[in-house]
């Protein structure tokens, strides 16, 4: 306690070059024991062979995620932060690069180490001063130290490539990116080093000495450099200010870009920093803060529990989530190690290993092995579960399969992609092997990893190498400056320009030169354009070929987009989700990049096509689906996820549950008007669907998908149905609604007394965004009659104590959907489940209440099925008995007393209410129709087809009970074969405009569904 109490804290703030690292290795040196910590593995290595050379290899140790050298007299320990051993109690400590606290991915990690590392006398902090404020706020009895920059630093503005001073670094912030640049500049200026983080040291070190011995003059470099390597630099050049930081493009913060800049002019040079190639001029307001050394000072702090409870893995998960109680924290967005924990505590086979807290915190060390391969999430995880399966079960990791997996990656043939993947991959293994108790014999696998790293090391060094550092370039450029050639270039917006005179633009992989010239001129300029042409064009197409699927677009017209350039479109393949790319490359080009471009769009379309539509793909190839499943999941492919019921009605028939159950396990919905797979109805799928079924149908335009998140939509005269349906939509009446949000609507409806008459629901409004008078022209144009009326608007009333209980015989509308008696008791319980509400819907719509299948079932149960009379295109619902509308009606049906008079100071409210009125089918009904739909001025029913479930018959009659109504001729009958013109099915659900029957059943009798199960045998 004393000494730690004499322990003195001290943070050494200031800008770039201010020699902050330096004074710690002294402090450090100063004492008899110390660790320091640095942000990256490379500046690790740099800083311990510094101390090594001063004091020796026996007394310095080097500890990172992938190297662990450790003599027996260690008295100075250099790390990563994250690799920092606090236990042993050094008498020194000090952090590097301290204002990573705010960082989004690694900031918890050195906030844990400003809260919590210190040394017994001494504890040191370097970073920037916007750090100052939160510092004194977190450590009590801080001293601060401000240094100051030893050289000035100035913007230089934009330059260009072709003439970047010698000595320059140009910075990119993706692989893709440096490579680019790097090729272009070993073209212009015959060669450059290559300095990226993901490098070993070993092949940084080496493409360092060829910048630093003068081999080169020009290094390309990702933002690495920007932490603490000291280099010769003498300007910087940004080629992009906006980065991907692993979730988003996002642009840079004046403090990074000065971190960055600040490598120009080291020690007591100057140095200067600007922008080159696509890169925007910096603001006005960014240049004098790098200049100044003045940014905005740290708010908040990323911060992660620290002090775990290994209990159980839901504890231990809840520790990690837990929330920072001072108001300079706040809790980081989980890492890459708690998505894994949660992803193997998933795994019921790790799951079931975790019975004690040594299991839990075994498996944490587990998921705290980084993820340098960056294959996918799913791939680490099955990784790290095979990793803690081995350790968990028998100790260690077996030599054997350890071996296979350095074996499979110990090659030095390949490109440079496939060396940087081997070296990605080796990452893992060197880390797993310094791992204590994890591997039998630890200094063989170390000593073996490092083997095979040192060897991918130097073949990669050899490949940048010979990939852009190019003599004879060099010197063909030298000569070229000494004839005086013309010299054509290309601007970062694409205009080619020869000795300062625009000829013309590129447009992606396309020339169009400039017609202002004379033929003469344009001849002589074209010809000195043509040597930058050519090299541009492959240099375009290695960009677009490393560039990631996230810079391509396919627009709504088939086109292909490579950010604001066209490069290609679609053509129809063999299959509608097999289109071919088409490249837009100019002749000039030659065939390798029109290939080479063509080849990247046609795996851009590929991949988009298996992502976007995966469960279709997914239930092509399962093979367990046979005979009629097959059949109906080849439908459902070839209509891309969505078909009408009523067009497949008779397939849905005939499939039984064990089909239907296969058929939704690949997410196949069965709704009471559409059969669709959920999933498909999001947005970039049904983009996707609109360009590809209007290719393969050799249309020359393109329907526009609707705007997402829309519930209906406009129902368009002149657009055609099937594109409503490709869109996700129905037709019905003035609107379309989407299919899923129809079938929700249709649960809402199904408990609904449909023959009594029933009003609209708030949450029938609710989920279909309508008024009271848009929802009644969807419902007219889904079947049923509005009747529009006011009353007096009453006061909401108070909440009832019980809910009133529903007559048995009052069947819900909707409730059996075949066509004859054993078909709709069979298929009931599936309509009631399929439409309900899938929690799967597009735009995250919140589930509405389903009716229970339970009664569903048992109301349908004992409701005698209609007999089929018309065609299997149309659906009505079926009734439980022919009974007057007054005693089929339940308590509280909307009627409006006509005796009541309404006061004319009331407020008065607009109601409507719905009765089932199916229109007539064939014959003179069908033009009588579409006639009321004309004078009404509405468009011909297009959607209007009360589909219910698969083509059951029969009619549900209004309020008129059996009565002759008004809107249809009174001699339409429908006749049964064997009887008479006149005659009518004696059966319960079978519509008719004649005089009710005589012989009524009484639906209170407790014996109804007997006696009308009786009649209808007879």
């Amino acid at each position: 306690m004393n000494m730690r109490a004499q322990s003195r804290a001290v943070a050494v703030l200031g800008p770039t070059n201010t020699g902050k690292t330096h004074y710690a290795i002294e402090r450090m040196l100063a004492h008899r024991t110390g660790v320091i910590g640095l942000p990256l593995r490379l500046l690790a290595r740099e800083v311990y062979d510094r101390i090594r050379t001063l004091r020796g290899p026996d007394v310095v140790a080097l500890i990172t995620g992938e190297e662990r050298i450790v003599p027996d007299r260690t008295q100075y320990w250099v790390c990563t932060v994250e690799a920092m051993p606090l236990e042993i109690g050094a008498d020194f400590v000090a952090v590097d690069e301290i204002q990573l606290c705010a960082d989004a991915d690694r900031g918890h990690v050195f906030t844990d180490r400003l809260l919590h590392a210190r040394g017994l006398h001494e504890t040191l902090f370097m970073g920037s001063d916007t750090m100052r404020g939160a510092i004194a706020a977190l450590v009590p009895g801080v001293f601060f130290q401000r240094r100051e920059r030893l050289s000035q630093l100035g913007y230089a503005g934009s330059k260009k490539l072709s003439r970047m001073p010698a000595r320059s670094a140009i910075v990119g912030f993706s692989v893709e990116n440096v490579y680019a640049i790097a090729e272009l500049i070993r073209r212009q200026k015959g060669g450059c080093a290559v300095v990226m983080g993901a490098l070993s040291p070993r092949t940084r070190n080496a493409q360092v000495d060829l910048y630093q011995n003068g081999d080169v003059d020009y290094l390309v470099a990702t933002d690495a450099i920007g932490m603490g390597l000291n280099l010769d630099i003498k300007h910087v050049a940004f080629s992009a200010t906006r980065k991907f930081d692993g979730r988003r493009m996002r642009d840079l913060g004046a403090d990074e870009l000065a971190q960055i800049a600040g490598r120009a002019g080291r020690h007591m040079s100057a140095g200067t920093f600007g922008v080159t190639s696509e890169a925007r001029p910096m603001s006005d307001d960014t240049i004098e803060a790098i200049e100044s050394h003045r940014f905005a000072p740290v708010k908040k702090l990323q911060w992660r529990n620290a002090a775990l409870e290994f209990g159980t893995a839901a504890r231990l998960i809840a520790s990690l989530e837990r929330h920072a109680t001072d108001d300079w924290l706040t809790r980081v967005r989980d890492a890459e190690d708690l998505l894994a924990l949660k992803a193997l505590t998933d795994d019921p086979e790790v799951a079931s290993r975790l019975q004690g807290p040594q299991d839990v915190r075994l498996l944490w060390d587990v998921c705290r092995i980084p993820d340098f391969r960056g294959i996918s999430p799913t791939e680490h995880a099955g990784l790290l579960a095979r990793i803690y399966g081995f350790v968990h079960d028998s100790g260690r990791i077996p030599a054997e399969w350890l071996a296979r997996n350095v074996a499979r990656i110990d090659r030095t043939d390949g490109d440079i992609d496939a060396l940087s993947r081997r070296l990605a991959f080796v990452r893992t293994w060197t880390y797993v092997a310094q791992r204590r108790g994890w591997v039998d014999d630890e200094s063989h696998w170390r000593d073996a990893t490092r083997a095979v790293e040192d060897r991918l090391s130097d073949a990669l060094h050899a490949r940048l190498t010979q990939r852009f550092v190019d003599r004879r370039t060099s010197v063909l450029m030298r000569r070229l400056k000494q004839k005086e050639s013309l010299v054509a270039e290309v601007n970062d917006k694409g205009e080619v320009t020869v000795e300062g005179q625009l000829i013309g633009r590129m447009e992606g992989f396309r020339f169009r030169p400039d017609r202002t010239a004379s033929p003469d001129e344009a001849r002589t300029l074209r010809q000195a354009a043509q040597a930058v042409l050519v090299p541009h064009f492959h240099l375009r197409a290695d960009r677009m070929y490393n560039a990631p699927d996230t810079e391509f677009e396919l627009t709504e017209q088939g086109g292909l987009m490579w950010g604001t350039d066209a490069v290609g479109k679609l053509a129809a393949g063999a299959d509608a989700m097999r289109p071919q790319a088409e490249a837009f490359v100019d002749d000039e080009a030659g065939p390798d990049v029109a290939e080479k471009v063509r080849r990247r769009l046609q795996h851009f379309i590929d991949r988009k096509v298996a992502a976007l539509f995966e469960p279709l793909l997914a239930m092509s190839r399962d093979e367990a689906l046979t005979g009629l499943a097959r059949g109906f999941a080849f439908q459902m492919v070839e209509a891309m996820g969505i078909v009408p019921r009523e067009k497949v009605a008779q397939d849905v028939r005939a499939l039984d549950q064990d089909a239907r159950g296969s058929l939704r396990k690949h997410g196949v919905r069965f709704g009471q008007f559409t059969v669709f797979l959920p999933l498909l109805l999001k947005p970039a799928p049904t983009r996707l669907r609109l360009v590809l079924a209007s290719l393969h149908a050799g249309r020359s335009e393109f329907p526009e998908s609707p705007p997402p998140g829309l519930v209906t939509i406009p129902n368009v005269a002149e657009v055609p149905p099937e594109d409503y349906l490709l869109a996700g939509y129905r037709p019905a009446g003035q609107r379309a609604i989407r299919v899923d949000m129809l079938e929700r609507l249709a649960d809402l409806l199904r408990p609904q007394d449909s023959r009594a008459g029933f009003e609209a629901t708030p949450d029938m409004l609710s989920i279909t965004g309508l008024t009271l008078e848009q929802f009644a022209d969807l419902m007219a144009g889904l079947g049923y009659a509005a009747e529009r009326g006011e009353r007096v608007k009453q006061p909401a009333p108070e909440p009832a104590a019980s809910a009133p209980t529903k007559p048995e015989t009052d069947v819900p509308a909707h409730a059996a959907s075949e066509t004859d008696a054993p078909e709709a008791a069979k298929d009931t319980p599936e309509v009631a489940t399929e439409s309900a509400p899938d929690t799967t819907t597009s735009e995250g719509a919140p589930p509405a209440e389903a009716v229970a299948p339970e009664a569903t079932v048992a109301d349908a149960a004992s409701t005698p099925a209609p007999e089929s009379t018309g065609s299997e295109a149309e659906a009505v619902p079926v009734i439980a008995a022919e009974a007057d509308s007054e005693s089929a009606a339940p308590a509280g049906t909307h009627e409006t007393p006509t005796e009541a008079v309404a006061d004319p100071a009331a407020e008065m409210e607009v109601y409507f209410t719905f009765t089932w009125a199916p229109r007539p089918r064939r014959g003179a009904g069908r033009s009588d129709r579409r006639g009321d739909r004309s004078e009404r001025g509405e468009r011909p029913a297009r959607g209007d087809k009360p589909a219910q479930a698969d083509g059951a018959r029969g009619a549900k009659p209004g309020k008129q009970g059996g009565k002759p109504r008004k809107d249809k001729p009174a001699g339409d009958r429908r006749s049964v074969p064997g009887k008479g013109k006149d005659q009518r099915p004696d059966r319960a659900a079978t519509y008719s405009s004649g005089p009710r029957k005589s012989d009524r059943i009484d639906p209170d009798n407790p014996f109804a569904a007997a006696l009308m199960g009786l009649r209808d045998k007879t």
